[in-house]
C-alpha cells in the first residue's frame, strides 16, 4: 500500500482499549490502515517512531473563546489555534456571540466566520451564544444555521445582565433545538444570588479579586444546575452543563444521568488544579488574583478539585474543555479593566483564563498520577466531545477517520520541567499554571496527516491556514427519549 505517513511503535489509546504493536497508515489526510509492519510503496513516505509512547486522538477542545468581546486583549484565531496544536489539540469549537440588540444571527455568523477563515492552525467549528431568542430566530434562522452552516449547538446563560435568559426563554430554545437535534449548552449560576452578594460586598468595600469567589458560591451553581436539569426534563431535551466547578452541581448531573436523562457535563483544567486562594493578593502585587478570575470561580478546598477528578473517572463528565477565555494582565484594557483609579473592583475584571495549550498536558498529568485512566483521558478530551458535537471524522484512531494524532513521550523519556509562560505559544502574558511540574507533553501533533508540532525538532511546523471549518451534524450521543413528566407534550 502507499502511505504519506506511517506511525510505528506506539501504544494506540481509545476510550475503551489500548492497542500495542500496531502501526498507523495515513494517506490523503485519513487513517487508511492499522496493522503490523506496515510499509509503503512510495519513496516519499514519512515515518514517525513513537518509541513506545501513547498515541491518542488529536484533542477536541469544544469550549474556546477567540476574538470575542468578552476577552479584551485576548488571543486571535491565529495565536489561539497556534497554541492549540502545540498542546496536542487539532480541533476547537469557538463561539459566535449574539448581543441583545442583534435581531438576526446570519450577519453575525458571516462576520465571525470571516475572522477565522484562513487564520487557523487547527480545524474548527462554531457554537452560537443566544441572548435574544426571538421567535423569528428560533423558527426561521436556527434551522438555517443547523442545516446549511453546520452549527448544531447553542449556548445559554443563566447569569450576567447582558446575556442571561429567563426560564421561559430557555424553554423556548430547548423546544427549538430539540426539533433540530441540537445540543443546548448552559452556563448555570443563580443570577439573583450573585447580584445580591456583589451588592453587599461592594457596600462593605470588599472589592479585591478574592471576593469574586465569595460572590459566586457553590450553592448558586448547584441551584441553577438543578433548575436547568428540571427544565430539560420537562422538554425532554439534551443539555450540557458547561464548566462545572463544584461537587454538588456534579452530583445533580450524576443523579440525572442515573435516571437516564440526556444530561451531560463538562469541567475544565482550572477546576482540577487551582483553588480560590489563587485570587488573593501577593506581597508584590495586590491585584495579582485578577489573573485567576473566572466564572464559576475557583473553589475553596481540595474536596472540590478531588470531586472534579472523580467526575471524570466515574463518567459524570462527558467533555473536558479549556474554556480558553484569555485577557492579558500586564497591559491596559485587559484584566486591568478591574482597576479603577488604582482601586480593584472584581466585578469589572474580565472573566476567563488562558488554557488551550495546557489543557491536554494537565489532563495527561492526571493519568500519570493515577487519578484517571488513559481511557478516561481519551473519552473526555477527544472521543466524547466529537460525538456530542457531531464530528464523526474526529476523536478516534480508526480507518476512515481524519488522521489527527497526539503522540506522547515514552514513560520516563522526557526531562521533567516546571512550566513558565515563555514556553507557551499563545499571545497572553501569563499562565495560571506557572511552576506546575510536567513529566510529559505532546511530542508530535498531527493534523489530517500533516505534522504540525514536533517538540524535539522545529517545534511548530504547521502553518496559518492549515485549519479547515467543519460543518457539524447532530449529536451522536443519546438524545430525547420521548418520556415526559406528565401527559403534556411540547410541540414537536
Amino acid at each position: 500500500m502507499e502511505f504519506d505517513l506511517i506511525v510505528k511503535n506506539g501504544i494506540i489509546a481509545s476510550a475503551s482499549d489500548v492497542i500495542d504493536g500496531q502501526d498507523i497508515g495515513i494517506k490523503d489526510g485519513k487513517i487508511i490502515a492499522l496493522g503490523t509492519g506496515l510499509n509503503s510503496t512510495s519513496s516519499s513516505t514519512t515515518t514517525i517512531d513513537a518509541q513506545g509512547g501513547y498515541i491518542t486522538p488529536g484533542g477536541v477542545d469544544s469550549h474556546v473563546h477567540l476574538e470575542q468581546p468578552n476577552c479584551p486583549m485576548g488571543d486571535t484565531w491565529e495565536t489561539g489555534s497556534r497554541s492549540a496544536v502545540c498542546g496536542g489539540t487539532t480541533t476547537v469549537i469557538a463561539f459566535v456571540s449574539q448581543a441583545r440588540q442583534h435581531d438576526s444571527l446570519l450577519p453575525l455568523i458571516e462576520e465571525y466566520s470571516a475572522r477565522a477563515e484562513g487564520n487557523s492552525y487547527c480545524d474548527y467549528g462554531l457554537h452560537l451564544i443566544l441572548t435574544n431568542p426571538t421567535m423569528k430566530i428560533l423558527t426561521e434562522e436556527i434551522p438555517i444555521l443547523a442545516k446549511e452552516h453546520g452549527i448544531s449547538s447553542v449556548k445559554l446563560y443563566m447569569t450576567y445582565d447582558p446575556m442571561m435568559l429567563r426560564d421561559r426563554e430557555i424553554l423556548n430554545i430547548m423546544m427549538a433545538s430539540r426539533k433540530l437535534g441540537m445540543t443546548t449548552m448552559i452556563h448555570a449560576e443563580n443570577h439573583d444570588m450573585i447580584d445580591l452578594i456583589i451588592e453587599t460586598l461592594e457596600a462593605e468595600g470588599k472589592t479585591e479579586p478574592y471576593y469574586h469567589s465569595v460572590s459566586r458560591p457553590k450553592i448558586a451553581e448547584a441551584e441553577a444546575t438543578y433548575r436547568a436539569i428540571s427544565l430539560a426534563e420537562l422538554m425532554d431535551a439534551p443539555i450540557l452543563l458547561v464548566h462545572v466547578s463544584s461537587q454538588t452541581a456534579a452530583q445533580h448531573i450524576r443523579d440525572a444521568q442515573t435516571r437516564l436523562l440526556p444530561i451531560y457535563g463538562e469541567t475544565c483544567p482550572q477546576y482540577l488544579w487551582l483553588l480560590a486562594e489563587r485570587l488573593k493578593a501577593t506581597e508584590k502585587d495586590h491585584f495579582h488574583g485578577a489573573q485567576a478570575v473566572c466564572s464559576p470561580p475557583l473553589r475553596e478546598t481540595s474536596a472540590e478539585t478531588d470531586a472534579m477528578w472523580r467526575g471524570i473517572a466515574n463518567g459524570t463528565f462527558t467533555t473536558f474543555s479549556s474554556d480558553h477565555a484569555a485577557s492579558k494582565y500586564h497591559v491596559e484594557g485587559g484584566k486591568k479593566l478591574g482597576l479603577v483609579d488604582g482601586k480593584p473592583f472584581f466585578r469589572k475584571i474580565p472573566n476567563g483564563l488562558p488554557g488551550l495549550e495546557t489543557r491536554l498536558p494537565l489532563l495527561f498529568k492526571g493519568v500519570l498520577e493515577g487519578r484517571i485512566t488513559i481511557h478516561d483521558f481519551v473519552r473526555v478530551a477527544c472521543s466524547s466531545p466529537a460525538k456530542l458535537y457531531g464530528l464523526p471524522s474526529k476523536g478516534a484512531i480508526l480507518p476512515g477517520k481524519d488522521a489527527d494524532l497526539c503522540i506522547w513521550y515514552p514513560h520516563g523519556k522526557m526531562k521533567s520541567f516546571s512550566l513558565s509562560n515563555d514556553m507557551l505559544h499563545h499571545d497572553i502574558d501569563y499562565t495560571p499554571y506557572e511552576d506546575i511540574e510536567f513529566a510529559n507533553w505532546p511530542r508530535y501533533t498531527v493534523l489530517r496527516g500533516k505534522v504540525v508540532w514536533n517538540r524535539d525538532g522545529e517545534g511548530l511546523t504547521g502553518k496559518i491556514g492549515d485549519g479547515r471549518y467543519i460543518k457539524r451534524g447532530a449529536s451522536l450521543l443519546p438524545g430525547p427519549r420521548n418520556i415526559f413528566v406528565n401527559e403534556w407534550r411540547p410541540p414537536m
